[in-house]
């Protein structure tokens, strides 16, 4: 029998999710060894969070040294730095506590402990050939997914560049999912992590290289992130809404890294790059003027969207609906405080059109729902400047 359009669809690492879940850090980890390198950022150490795990860590027989100084949109230098605590303390594992650029510092770091060299040199897909030193993320947002994904994104500030690691050797062995964890993020990150999540379902979704189960997880993201991330900005203490968006987001991480995006994450890392504008804000920017220039791509994916973001489409035409979701998105970004333009993130305009050539290597855009040249991604630049 001829084998016609089977698919590989990957299962993330061992996710052991639930309010409280963080709790049990220090037994999880005597798993993996005695001696970790607990890496984070600033921000997660001044909430008290990083103490306690390292608390739980120690109570638990497990050594540990601290990593703190992960910075967004994590760079070369701050991998190697972060490498060498891990091989002077003779470490054993990685425990990654915060957003995606701590997660993606501790797994680049897991990587190098295996294979050596800098971390530029597994840039592409497909290039770690051993797998990394055991990694336990535990999220602090609901954003970037990196805890159950294959992926890691570091900025090479000399090319003024974002390169992907992207490879199944790269991902954590378990995630700590606990929603408990985000209850401290402001506003504000509460707001563009969210949607970095929501664009990761809807890129997923849409992209040309879709997968059954990545569909139905991509889908059920957006229902459940869209229908919880106002309460969430609004009151950043309401756990039933912290506690679907970690869902969702862990649903839109596992469908994307088992298909790929779109032109939002390929336009949106050159401003990372560029002008260190934070991944999700970058992202919630572009995604309602990325979603326009796509619908014609894909009607009745955009249609299907509408319906999981909450609007009435039944006595719409398809288009009608499909563009019912590009009006939900401006909505949705306008209510939650995301800036509305480029310029008003720091983007030079002089530099709309290098950017563009640099999106245009992106993987990304080759599986865009809508055919993509140079001159539509200096267009959109333009629209969202």
């Amino acid at each position: 029998m001829e084998v016609m359009n089977a698919k590989f669809f990957r299962v993330p690492p061992e996710v052991f999710y639930g309010i409280g879940a963080a709790e049990k850090v220090g037994e999880l980890s005597r798993l993996f060894g005695q001696r970790a390198l607990l890496v984070s950022d600033p921000g997660i150490a001044q909430t008290g969070m990083l103490e306690d795990v390292k608390n739980r860590l120690k109570a638990s027989g497990i050594a540990v040294e601290v990593f703190s100084e992960v910075e967004p949109n994590p760079s070369v230098q701050t991998v190697e730095k972060g490498f060498k605590v891990f091989q002077d303390m003779k470490a054993d594992f990685v425990i990654a506590l915060g957003g995606g650029s701590a997660m993606d510092v501790g797994k680049a770091i897991a990587t190098l402990a295996t294979n050596g060299g800098k971390i530029a040199d597994y840039e592409g897909v497909g290039k770690v050939k051993i797998p990394a030193r055991p990694v336990i993320t535990i999220p602090t947002t609901a954003g970037t997914g990196s805890e159950v994904t294959i992926n890691m994104v570091i900025t090479d500030r000399a090319r003024r560049y974002k390169f992907p690691v992207i490879d199944k050797n790269c991902a954590a062995k378990l995630a700590i999912v606990d929603p408990v964890m985000t209850l401290s993020m402001p506003p504000r990150v509460t707001a563009s992590t969210g949607v970095d999540a929501l664009t990761h379902a809807i890129e997923s979704y849409t992209c040309t290289v879709t997968h059954p189960i990545s569909e139905l997880l991509a889908l059920e993201s957006i229902r459940l992130m869209s229908g919880n991330i106002r309460q969430a900005v609004a009151n950043g203490q309401n756990l039933e809404a912290r506690d679907k968006m970690m869902t969702g987001c862990l649903m839109s991480a596992m469908a994307f890294s088992n298909t790929r995006l779109g032109n939002v994450h390929a336009a949106s890392a050159a401003l990372g790059g560029w002008f260190d504008v934070p991944h999700g804000v970058a992202n919630a920017i572009l995604l309602p003027h990325v979603m326009e220039f796509n619908v014609f791509g894909n009607p009745k994916k955009f249609a299907d969207i509408a319906g999981a973001l909450g609007e009435d489409i039944y006595n719409c035409t398809e288009l009608e609906a499909a563009y019912k979701a590009v009006e939900c998105i401006k909505t949705l970004n306008r209510d939650i405080g995301i800036p509305k333009t480029m310029r008003e993130v720091g983007v030079k305009e002089e530099a709309l059109e290098e950017m563009a050539k640099e999106s245009m290597t992106s993987g990304n855009i080759a599986v865009n729902p809508r055919a993509t040249k140079l001159e539509d991604i200096i267009n959109l630049y333009k629209a969202a400047f």
